[in-house]
């Protein structure tokens, strides 16, 4: 199994504020705000959501965030490069990273199966997670 297509963006960047207000004006409604500079928007037509982090220590970046139904059964054709294995994390979903063959972050997002320790710590991860 590979995954169930884009499910989201991660959309670092500097002010929160005035990002957000970028995607209000295109349309995008906020279904939660965080009250730590991020907040998960989607539109009322459908798609995939956008996830706004606000950061200041590095380089932005912008990375899809693909669904896969089940961590266990993940297996593409061709086994990408893990920047990270599926790790539970705060936000109640298990996640991994992958580079495409251009070094780019792909992030992969799995529900939590019963049992898995949701607080988890996701080290050196700041700003490659969303929740």
């Amino acid at each position: 199994m590979a995954t169930d297509g884009i499910d989201g963006f991660l959309v670092e960047t500097r002010n929160y504020g005035a990002t957000a207000a970028f995607w209000k004006s295109l349309g995008f409604e906020n279904v939660l705000e965080t009250d730590h500079g991020s907040g998960h928007w989607s539109h009322p037509a459908g798609g995939p959501y956008v996830f706004i982090v606000e950061q200041h220590e590095r380089e932005l970046a912008t990375q899809p965030v693909l669904k896969v139904a089940d961590a266990g059964a993940f297996a593409p054709d061709r086994a990408p490069e893990f920047a990270q294995q599926f790790t539970p994390t705060h936000w109640g979903v298990q996640q991994a990273l992958v580079r495409d063959p251009d070094g780019r972050i792909v992030a992969l997002e799995s529900p939590l199966r019963d049992g898995n320790d949701t607080t988890k710590s996701n080290e050196g991860m700041e700003g490659h997670h969303h929740g």
